[in-house]
């Protein structure tokens, strides 16, 4: 009876950040438009927070060619995050998990165009993060 009791409560330790993601509230991100400046070390830097399926700014120009580090990290909770992009043919390849020390991301953006970032992650059949909202674009311009 003993090892029931702590398979029972282990097994409620694991499913409740389980049960939290499936209650919390999904909210579509509106646009936040940030254009970054280039510093005078030659590189573009842009922040971005990511968290309760949104990214913050979640539209991003920057200039082709220039050297871009984003600093990217995720508001506090249970929930994981990452942000991904995959466009080689532009220069822009990146995977990261998102936490709440912020990382950088550097690449130099090589094409001109719209390029779209999102979170891959995804619970069972639950919609996944992009599809509750968590996805932003990179405008690449002269």
């Amino acid at each position: 009876m003993r090892k029931f009791g702590v398979a029972l409560v282990l097994a409620l330790v694991w499913a409740l950040p389980v049960l939290a993601v499936a209650v919390e509230k999904t909210e579509k991100s509106e646009k936040v438009v940030y254009t970054a400046t280039t510093d005078s070390d030659g590189v573009q830097r842009v922040e971005i927070t990511g968290g309760g399926y949104f990214f913050r700014p979640n539209y991003l120009i920057v200039r082709v060619n220039v050297p871009v580090e984003l600093k990217v990290k995720k508001e506090s909770g249970f929930v994981p995050h990452n942000i991904v992009m995959n466009e080689p043919a532009a220069g822009m390849v990146f995977d990261q998990s998102l936490s709440s020390n912020p990382t950088v991301i550097k690449f130099t953006p090589t094409k001109v165009g719209k390029y779209q970032f999102s979170c891959s992650k995804r619970l069972l059949f639950f919609e996944s993060h992009r599809e509750k909202g968590m996805e932003g674009t990179i405008e690449v311009v002269e």
